[in-house]
């Protein structure tokens, strides 16, 4: 039986993520997830890719909104932005509206960063589609790279970590859904799934990038896992590890839930 065994957000891109015991999927993923995002002075995304140090940013979820800590400093993000600022910003090749959080994010951020950066929020009314090549019915997604959940089994993680010296976290890999049971790279092959009712679909292999070699506790840069994934996980040139996921319907989902396969490739 394959069953929920961790479920993740991360409600402020390339920032820390918050394991959660339950958590409701929305319209466009997890509630929370990825609806925040820093900006440079184009408006564009800021990334661990170029910024390693935001993986040092950690979040919790309180009642009145997103606690930040870096070191021994705290900021608190309220659920609804202070301002009325609404402006475009861009995502890879998207762009889409925006509503600037508040001045005191901006120089909090602008302060520990030491660049430049801006912090701002994804309205329900703004819609930021799928690619279409795999869109089943113009799902729209969040400050996501590309789509509404990413899946990997942790059987996949623990064959990874038998090929490598010093076994990983899950945490590099920044999945919403991780389950138990079933082979390694299982969710290669989960075209259509069920948890709580809520019917899931596979619809493509995520490429890995630089981020996972990232420390999300120090920082710190390595080779690893892509030195080894391209040895086995190369794929158009491309290295894979997790299954984007799209979706239909919404509700709660739980640490421990059975997911009900419906189809296979």
């Amino acid at each position: 039986m394959l069953q929920v065994s961790q479920l993740f957000i991360y409600p402020i891109k390339s920032l820390g993520g918050i394991e959660l015991t339950e958590a409701e999927v929305t319209d466009r993923g997890l509630k929370y997830d990825r609806r925040w995002l820093l900006v440079d002075e184009n408006n564009r995304f800021l990334s661990q890719r170029e910024h390693a140090q935001m993986a040092l940013f950690k979040l919790q979820l309180t009642e009145d909104g997103l606690q930040v800590t870096y070191k021994n400093e705290m900021l608190l993000v309220p659920f609804h932005p202070q301002t009325t600022d609404i402006e475009t910003v861009t995502i890879w090749d998207d762009s889409c509206r925006a509503t600037r959080v508040s001045d005191e994010a901006d120089e909090w951020f602008t302060k520990h960063l030491t660049i430049r950066c801006r912090l701002f929020y994804m309205p329900d009314d703004s819609h930021r589609r799928v690619d279409e090549r795999y869109a089943r019915y113009d799902e729209i997604t969040s400050f996501s790279d590309a789509y509404p959940f990413l899946l990997i089994g942790q059987a996949s993680l623990d064959d990874l970590n038998k090929r490598l010296g010093d076994e990983l976290p899950m945490d590099r890999f920044r999945p919403n859904i991780v389950f138990t049971g079933g082979e390694p790279y299982q969710e290669d092959e989960l075209k259509a799934f069920e948890i709580n009712g809520i019917s899931f679909f596979g619809v493509k292999l995520c490429a890995r990038c630089v981020m996972t070699t990232i420390d999300q506790q120090t920082a710190a840069k390595g080779a690893e896992p892509l030195k080894i994934l391209s040895n086995y996980r190369r794929h158009n040139n491309k290295i894979m590890f997790g299954q984007n996921l799209l979706h239909s319907g919404g509700g709660l989902i739980r640490k421990g839930d059975e997911i009900k396969i419906t189809r296979k490739s």
